[in-house]
């Protein structure tokens, strides 16, 4: 299987194995026509609509029994526009491409996640993010997006036009309709200076208001059963260009991080008990090094180790102590946990369902090793981040609904109303939106 989900006996997988789905249909349009119709014909037929991506969500955001659209044939670059420095991309596009195609024009994103698997539509319509001091989600970077609802007709939306399903549709969780085209801000391509080192936890956590607001972009991963982590400072640059040697690339890259990490996962499965001295060995192989190169050749990596995740907004100026609550509950709880634990941050963005809605953010996010019980451990986690009034990832592992939402998104209210005027008799309801939206 590639990194995409795949299907087999007509069945739908995403990309973790953790959801598996049978629609009774699928359709691939080739147009913002067909996909209108196919949305028509599945309101006369009684089936439900859900589009799916490339399936990099770990909940059932996607999945459906009813008629399943498959974007592919709805990818490209429609319209390039230099003087508002805007490029409008249809859904179906996946981020590799576009990123790629916007070097080719000089062009880049201001900021991104470290994955480019997933399609624009996809991406944005769950939140996807990277880490940012000022600039915020792929989401928080459109400038307008088009959108067919229930009955088949086919919005445009902006700051302008459709004011409020703009603020609700950049992370629309597919419950407004589906997405066709999404208009970003670009700029002209720049250099992000990359530093990476290891550095001690506890000299994070003390000085994390410091690395945040000397760095552009500031992320870390902390080693479980260990007190290392490895620092990432992304900061623009003038020059010149020095991007990490291809061999180096291949060694760090694929060998280090993708292929020892593989094994490292398969020993601790097989021997839980070796996990803490593994990750002792792991986080002392990393060691320092720096780099320049174009923003989507810094941001992004491969990703090959299969995984589970589950990731939570905390209001960053609570992002020390949910650590230090986090690391605290590993220690006692006898967990064996091999996959280090990723913190990002966010700027306040004005997307009513973001979860940096109305307030700076940072993330925490745990992971396990695809095919390990990760229940206890996600369990004991969100605890602590809900005790913080954290807002989970829309499109990784969470046990909240629609009560607790409404809680953490003072908005909430908004955004359940316009799905109610745009989509009354629910033709994209699932249950993974009955349970976060409400029926």
């Amino acid at each position: 299987m590639s990194s995409t989900a795949s299907g087999r006996n007509g069945t739908w997988r995403n990309w973790g194995g953790t959801v598996a789905a049978r629609p009774a249909r699928e359709v691939s349009p080739a147009s913002v026509e067909e996909l209108a119709a196919a949305i028509r014909r599945a309101g006369e037929d009684g089936l439900r609509v859900k589009a799916v991506g490339s399936g990099h969500s770990f909940t059932s955001i996607a999945a459906t029994d009813g008629v399943l659209i498959r974007p592919q044939l709805l990818t490209g670059i429609r319209d390039i526009d230099r003087e508002a420095m805007t490029v409008t991309v249809e859904a179906g596009t996946p981020l590799r491409r576009l990123n790629a195609a916007l070097a080719r024009e000089g062009l880049s994103l201001t900021n991104m996640g470290d994955i480019m698997e997933q399609t624009v539509s996809g991406a944005t319509s769950t939140g996807t993010h990277g880490t940012g001091r000022e600039s915020g989600s792929i989401s928080a970077q459109i400038k307008a997006l088009e959108l067919v609802t229930a009955d088949g007709s086919v919005l445009t939306c902006s700051e302008k036009e459709n004011p409020g399903v703009f603020a609700a549709a950049r992370i629309g969780l597919g419950a407004l309709g589906v997405v066709t085209a999404i208009t970003f801000a670009v700029e002209p391509i720049f250099l992000l200076s990359a530093r990476e080192e290891p550095m001690r936890l506890d000299k994070v956590l003390s000085d994390f208001d410091e690395l945040w607001a000397e760095n552009e972009h500031f992320e870390f991963y902390w080693f479980p059963h260990t007190g290392s982590t490895n620092t990432k400072r992304n900061n623009r640059s003038a020059g010149p260009e020095k991007p990490v040697p291809q061999l180096r690339g291949l060694i760090e890259d694929e060998i280090l991080s993708n292929g020892v990490f593989q094994v490292a996962q398969w020993v601790g499965r097989a021997a839980p008990a070796a996990i803490p001295t593994i990750a002792r060995v792991s986080s002392k192989a990393l060691s320092g090094r720096t780099y320049t190169d174009i923003p989507y050749k810094v941001f992004t990596s491969p990703r090959r180790v299969r995984f589970v995740e589950m990731e939570y907004a905390v209001p960053r100026e609570a992002v020390v102590e949910t650590l230090r609550e986090l690391k605290a509950m590993v220690e006692r709880s006898g967990l064996r946990v091999s996959f280090p634990v990723e913190v990002r941050t966010a700027p306040a963005d004005d997307i009513i369902l973001s979860t940096a809605s109305g307030r700076d953010s940072a993330y925490i996010a745990v992971h396990m090793v695809k095919g390990t019980p990760y229940q206890r451990y996600f369990t004991a986690a969100e605890q602590i981040f809900t005790a913080h009034e954290g807002r989970p990832h829309w499109g990784k592992v969470h046990t909240r609904d629609a009560e607790y939402f409404a809680r953490v998104y003072p908005r909430f209210g908004e955004f359940t109303a316009l799905r109610d005027r745009l989509d009354p008799d629910r033709r994209f309801q699932n249950d993974y939106l009955r349970r976060v939206l409400g029926a």
